[in-house]
């Protein structure tokens, strides 16, 4: 069966996570997506690192499956090549400094004035309008801005998450509304103009410390690997030296934990632990006993005891050992992907069709492709040469 989205062509004038995010996930689906990368080194996250042999390992995880296409945008050249492709895409987005797309002429506005079939994303930190409006925005200050810090840690510390997550939600926000504007065009005919922040996108993810501090007034505690509200929910010592984490999510998983497993049945109907309400209450307590029951088995012995008595468990891996999971090694989800410096091993997306498979195809080198694209416009191999020379375009 034929890829979702082929057939559909995608510009993106994009650079770092969020953008990047998005337009991978159509690529993998499918769409053509034509990558516009600056020509003085290209996308910034080539460079952030240099562990994947040389690549930068964020660019790698965003950027397979694209056409690499570098101009500058700020020369009258460039620009009327970028608004040549436009022309000929069903979708356009770009995460560009607060102002700048409309600066080049390239707000929603303008480019759907004669073409109201496009779907044109607008990725932001803060959106549009207010106060935010022109604030820079990485993910570390969205996730401050959006209190994400404030709940995320120890209670004596507050941290980041160890992933750019203000980024993945406005990039998947970004992805799902193209979807969805895409869906509609296909009844309707008409385009779209979309807006994703990233502040929006966290503010979003943030649900339950939100309605629970506007609703109790209360500031929702730090709790690490523990829950505000659920006990017991956390890391416990396992005999061998390591840790597992359980979740009881009720009363009944309660009952069958320290019957089945801890041998204690007492407590089960104990008033200070038999209801989640007291248990919270009585967190230090709980936690108490429950590490000193999960002490006597060491971490395998653990984890099928608990399986056996139905309760949820998990073992804190460490990234390594996330890549050498049995679950993902088992369902094969592991790929062969082409790079600028050989093949690599990366992960299948989430979205998993029953019947066709995701492209993941290469990752592109700066500019590898600017002048294959720059030909389908009617550019000759000497016009391509003089834009290189000018510093128009990057052939690489």
């Amino acid at each position: 069966m034929a890829l979702p989205l082929e057939g559909f062509t995608v510009v993106s004038l994009e650079q770092a996570v969020a953008a990047p995010l998005a337009t991978r996930h159509l690529a993998d689906l499918g769409a053509r997506v034509l990558k516009i990368e600056r020509v003085d080194g290209g996308d910034f996250a080539r460079a952030y690192d240099s562990s994947v042999r040389g690549m930068g390992s964020h660019f790698v995880w965003l950027n397979r499956g694209k056409e690499s296409v570098s101009l500058d945008v700020k020369s009258a050249e460039g620009l009327a090549l970028l608004r040549a492709l436009i022309e000929r895409a069903d979708v356009f987005v770009q995460n560009l400094a607060p102002g700048a797309a409309a600066r080049l002429g390239l707000s929603a506005a303008q480019l759907r004035a004669g073409r109201p079939e496009l779907v044109v994303v607008d990725m932001s930190g803060y959106g549009s309008s207010g106060p935010y409006r022109d604030r820079k925005a990485y993910d570390l200050l969205v996730q401050s801005e959006g209190g994400l810090v404030s709940i995320t840690g120890t209670p004596e510390a507050p941290a980041k998450t160890g992933i750019p997550t203000a980024d993945i939600g406005a990039g998947m926000y970004a992805y799902s509304g193209v979807l969805a504007a895409l869906v509609r065009r296909g009844r309707t005919g008409e385009g779209a103009h979309i807006e994703v922040s990233m502040l929006d996108a966290v503010a979003e993810w943030m649900g339950h410390p939100l309605y629970l501090a506007a609703h109790t007034g209360e500031q929702p505690p730090r709790a690490g690997l523990s829950h505000p509200v659920i006990a017991p929910y956390d890391a416990y010592p396992a005999a061998d030296g390591t840790e597992v984490l359980i979740g009881i999510q009720n009363d009944r998983g309660w009952v069958r934990l320290v019957t089945d497993v801890l041998g204690r049945p007492e407590l089960a109907v104990d008033p200070e632990f038999a209801t989640n309400v007291a248990r919270v209450r009585n967190r230090a307590q709980v936690d108490a006993i429950v590490a000193a029951g999960t002490k006597a088995f060491p971490a395998d012995e653990l984890v099928r005891r608990l399986d056996e008595a139905g309760i949820a468990s998990a073992r804190l891996n460490t990234v390594r050992q996330l890549i050498e999971h049995p679950q993902l090694s088992e369902r094969d989800r592991w790929r062969s992907v082409e790079t600028p410096v050989g093949p690599i091993q990366a992960m299948l997306p989430p979205t998993t069709f029953a019947d066709t498979e995701a492209s993941m195809g290469p990752v592109p080198a700066h500019g590898q492709h600017t002048a294959a694209v720059l030909a389908e416009l009617g550019c000759g191999e000497a016009e391509i040469a003089g834009l290189s020379e000018r510093g128009v375009v990057f052939t690489g």
